[in-house]
């Protein structure tokens, strides 16, 4: 399954999103973003479902990390790339229950999702 995630970062911190208890993974962070659909560039997917999700238009800029992550037989193949938003910030989630800006610092305090791991790794490592 081929999906990609948006990072985030605004003055050092990093937006991190809980999900909903209504989802797989409840409680569980991760950076938004979802499946690319057929035909679909990833960069056009990260577009189309950070909109539907968080409801902010976003430039998406270069490849943060790409990883695989297999989950219950399913192998995710993961690409997060660094966004900006073009208006405001994001504030609320229609798949999130939490948003939260978080230091990069910090970032290994919070429970990630599984295939979120090898980012929020390569983002911790950017800082030294």
């Amino acid at each position: 399954m081929t999906v990609v995630a948006g990072v985030f970062l605004q003055d050092g911190n990093v937006l991190a999103c809980r999900r909903g208890s209504d989802k797989s993974g409840a409680g569980s962070w991760e950076f938004p973003g979802g499946k690319v659909e057929p035909g679909e560039t990833p960069e056009a997917a990260l577009a189309r479902e950070i909109s539907e999700e968080l409801s902010v238009h976003v430039n998406v800029l270069e490849l943060v990390d790409r990883s695989r992550t297999t989950l219950r037989d399913v192998t995710i193949d993961l690409s997060c790339y660094l966004v900006e938003a073009l208006e405001t910030a994001p504030s609320s989630s229609t798949d999130h229950d939490l948003l939260r800006w978080v230091p990069i610092s910090q970032l290994a305090a919070l429970e990630w999702a599984k295939p979120d791991l090898p980012t929020v790794g390569a983002l911790i490592r950017s800082v030294g």
